[in-house]
């Protein structure tokens, strides 16, 4: 756990591996999930590394199973997910495995071909059965002249027979000998398929359609279509061709269709015969397929999770190095230095599954490079960590912010969502969450909002439960009180007086209440008064002030603790110390007024001590900075709390001020003079000694020693950056302050949104008497309840979570982190597997 405040300590290693041994040492790395590998080959082209190979045929593989998890899928079959974790296989079972997804690919391939063909065979012999069947009775009524007579009576249009053009009435009652073709086309394309033939064929043939009422099954894409049967009646070879090449425009499938009786019921015999023939067939070659499917869908899961180690091996053997002898390979990698005896005995056991016996070499190196930042979580300290680096990586071996922000991230939250009642509501959601967590996460929901408030069940927890505390001790519940202990105020108002009073204000005179406090939070008489919005704003925006400036002291504290580490003397005395006094004296200060205007200033108390004669804190406080004396009532005597305040406010804000040039100037000086001091001691000694000592300088400062002028120029930057930072930390303590009335005013908007929420939805139904406001008030409390959960819960609850995070980021973590750091990136099964998974989803 003391991770957790500052991250780990890291080294960089250099791992020396038999070729034999490599792949099965880097497995057991992988299944430990503690080890970050550096690329020894950056300018080495991905295609001529020396595993390329390797990690194409785990393509492949990887190809195969995805062409056979959507067969599967396809087919609606559950795949087998029993949490097994199967170790990476080696690299001579990968010959087993290709040549098993080679066989399921080919074997799934040619009973799909084969189904297709056979689909597409039924496909045509039942469009040739309903074209059989529907255009019996089109040659019905060609035989008994029918076409005809339908020729010269183009009224009856509306019987699906098309009349295409006035050659046709030219032939009256004659006997025409006409020809035909017959066939199927999608039931949407008839209307331009008729055009076309008025069109093209100038009006002398005959088009009748029926529609086939089943859909049938597209055999290439498997979707349903519906289609139509038709023939085409036309006289001669050119309108034959004409007609021919527009079925053809068209993609309508033409059928032979006998034009004798008996022919064509023959033909239809045989259709019938061959159909259920095909339905045979068809029914042995899905079960075939079903039964390859549901055998391959029982380790799918875990051929995937040994192809993805397998291809993770091989990625990461391509970023070591071969030595001159081509039987050794080196690595680099950066580990945690409490890991390393763990990462031996993994080591130990891949060189004993492997067969060598070489042990591997694992040797720590000294580098200046900053190394990654590795803080260690668990599922309740994931989501914390999770905000924290979403503003920036930790430096390594910077104070985390993370543990402190457990406790006030929820409850600065809270401030601003102080509601009994809905704080229960968030605190149910998250507990049901964290109670149903494996069976939720084992889910695995590709819906990303449900994936944020599941992994964020904890921090939604504690914010629930914190906002159940302020929630009681603002004593507010859904916009209204709990009267747990009854009211320490006395009523002296008469039945008449309040009815002849428009308005009543609690007021805090002695035969108006009881000394005793109210036992915990705000007394529910307030719910009832007028002037409960006042005393409410007044006590919201002392508290927040007073909570903002211990949060900000709270981070310059933490800073300390960073200089302390780093040991940075330089940044205790030039930094840390006047941020401190220049806090404290101006804004704790004031902070400190509040508490003395509470004590002092009561209403039983003579009257220069009463309410009437209590100073404002924020008057007070302009006027110190102004240097500037106040003006108070006759009665009050004095504008001051306590003796001797005007001076002692002159003295704090006097050594503020100075403050600022000691942040602004003495860093900068300090470092001019250790340079002098530097190149002084350089003069003094001999050549030899002075290089010695110019090179360990160069060390400590990251660079060679430098020509005066180039160091003059980067005392200039010094002085600028330290300005910025003075600047920055002057103007953000006011301005910091300042923000925290966001607790304030939030927490006001939110109160004010539930009463308004109340009184013009919740209070109509329960104004309702008799049977019918019954069912009123179920309709009314369906709507109050949607609203309350959609707006004041969801919404509410988010604007008060982006505060939250604004003023950790912002006026917490700025006095004391910089967040420059890189993640700890370990070579982990784990995460590889998991990433993987969340792709697949995605796509």
């Amino acid at each position: 756990m003391g991770s957790f405040f500052r991250s780990e300590e890291m080294t960089l290693c250099q791992l020396f591996l038999q070729s034999e041994a490599a792949y099965a040492c880097v497995s057991e790395l992988g299944e430990l999930g503690l080890v970050q590998f550096r690329d020894l080959n950056p300018d080495v082209n991905a295609f001529q590394r020396k595993f390329v190979n390797e990690v194409r045929r785990c393509d492949e593989m990887e190809r195969k199973l995805r062409y056979l998890e959507k067969e599967i899928k396809k087919d609606g079959i559950p795949m087998l997910d029993t949490g097994e974790n199967p170790e990476a296989p080696q690299p001579r079972e990968m010959i087993d495995l290709e040549a098993t997804f080679e066989k399921l690919e080919n074997e799934l391939r040619e009973v799909n071909q084969n189904a297709e063909a056979l689909k597409r065979n039924f496909l045509e012999l039942t469009e040739l059965k309903h074209i059989l069947r529907k255009t019996q009775v089109f040659f019905d009524e060609a035989e008994h002249g029918g076409v005809v007579s339908q020729m010269a009576d183009p009224s009856r249009e509306e019987e699906q027979v098309t009349l295409l053009g006035e050659e046709g009435l030219r032939a009256g009652g004659q006997a025409l000998k006409l020809g035909f073709v017959a066939g199927v086309i999608l039931r949407e394309r008839i209307p331009a398929f008729e055009r076309m033939l008025w069109r093209a064929c100038r009006g002398n043939v005959f088009l009748r359609q029926a529609e086939i009422e089943s859909a049938l099954e597209d055999p290439s894409t498997s979707d349903q279509v519906f289609k139509s049967v038709f023939i085409i009646f036309f006289q001669g070879d050119q309108l034959k061709t004409r007609v021919k090449k527009i079925c053809e425009g068209f993609r309508a499938t033409l059928y032979p269709c006998p034009e004798a009786p008996a022919d064509r019921r023959e033909m239809a015999m045989g259709v019938m015969t061959r159909i259920e023939d095909l339905n045979t067939v068809l029914g042995q070659t899905q079960d075939h397929r079903h039964r390859v499917l549901v055998a391959a869908a029982k380790n799918i899961k875990n051929w995937f999770i040994k192809v993805r180690k397998i291809k993770a091996i091989y990625h990461t053997l391509n970023l070591f190095n071969l030595d001159v002898t081509q039987k050794c390979l080196i690595a680099e990698c950066w580990v945690p230095v409490l890991d390393i005896e763990g990462i031996q005995l993994a080591l130990r056991r891949g060189t004993e599954r492997s067969g060598s016996s070489v042990p591997p070499i694992l040797n720590r190196m000294e580098t200046f490079e900053d190394p990654p930042t590795y803080n260690r979580t668990n599922k309740f300290t994931k989501g914390f960590q999770a905000l924290i680096d979403a503003y920036g990586i930790a430096s390594y071996r910077e104070m985390n912010p993370a543990p402190y922000t457990i406790i006030t991230f929820p409850f600065l939250f809270a401030v601003m969502f102080g509601d009994t009642g809905h704080g229960a509501i968030m605190f149910l959601f998250a507990a049901w969450m964290i109670f149903k967590e494996k069976p939720l996460a084992a889910q695995k929901s590709d819906n990303e909002i449900w994936n944020i408030f599941f992994g964020g069940r904890y921090i939604i927890f504690l914010m629930g439960m914190f906002s159940m505390y302020t929630g009681l001790i603002y004593n507010d519940v859904f916009s209204k009180s709990l009267n747990i202990f009854g009211s320490y105020w006395k009523v002296n108002h008469t039945w008449a007086d309040i009815h002849s009073m428009q308005w009543i204000m609690l007021d805090p005179n002695s035969t108006a209440f009881a000394e005793t406090p109210y036992p915990i939070g705000v007394d529910p008489v307030w719910q009832l008064a007028q002037n409960k919005i006042i005393f409410l704003n007044s006590y919201k925006m002392k508290i927040s002030i007073i909570f903002g400036v211990v949060h900000m002291l709270f981070g310059v504290l933490v800073g300390l603790w960073n200089h302390m580490y780093f040991k940075r003397r330089m940044n205790i005395i030039c930094e840390f110390i006047p941020q401190v006094i220049f806090l404290v004296f101006l804004f704790m200060y004031m902070s400190l007024l509040m508490f003395i205007k509470w004590v002092k200033y009561g209403p039983t108390n003579v009257e220069e001590l009463g309410p009437f004669c209590a100073p404002s804190v924020l008057i007070t406080f302009i006027n110190m900075v102004l240097f500037k004396n106040g003006d108070p009532p006759a009665v009050c005597k004095t504008e001051y709390m306590y003796a001797g305040q005007g001076g002692f406010q002159k003295f704090l804000l006097v050594i503020a001020l100075l403050c600022i040039p000691w942040m602004l100037l003495a860093k900068p000086l300090m470092m001019m003079q250790e340079r002098k001091r530097h190149h002084y001691q350089l003069s003094n000694h001999g050549t030899e000694n002075g290089d010695v000592e110019g090179g360990v300088g160069a060390l400590q400062q990251n660079q060679g020693p430098q020509p005066k002028e180039e160091e003059e120029e980067e005392m200039s930057e010094i002085f600028i950056h330290q300005g910025i930072h003075t600047i920055e930390y002057v103007l953000g303590s006011v301005s910091h302050t300042a923000s925290y009335l966001r607790l304030w005013a939030l927490s006001l908007a939110h109160a004010q949104l539930s009463e308004v929420l109340w009184s013009m939805v919740m209070r109509n139904g329960l104004a309702q008497e008799n049977w019918y406001g019954g069912i009123m008030l179920w309709a009314v409390f369906a709507m109050w309840a949607v609203l309350t959960v959609g707006i004041l819960v969801l919404m509410e609850g988010l604007s008060a979570f982006l505060h939250t995070l604004r003023l950790h980021w912002v006026e917490f973590q700025s006095k004391f982190y910089s967040g420059l750091g890189y993640g700890f990136t370990p070579f982990s099964f784990e995460i590889i597997l998991e990433t993987a998974q969340n792709t697949v989803e995605v796509d």
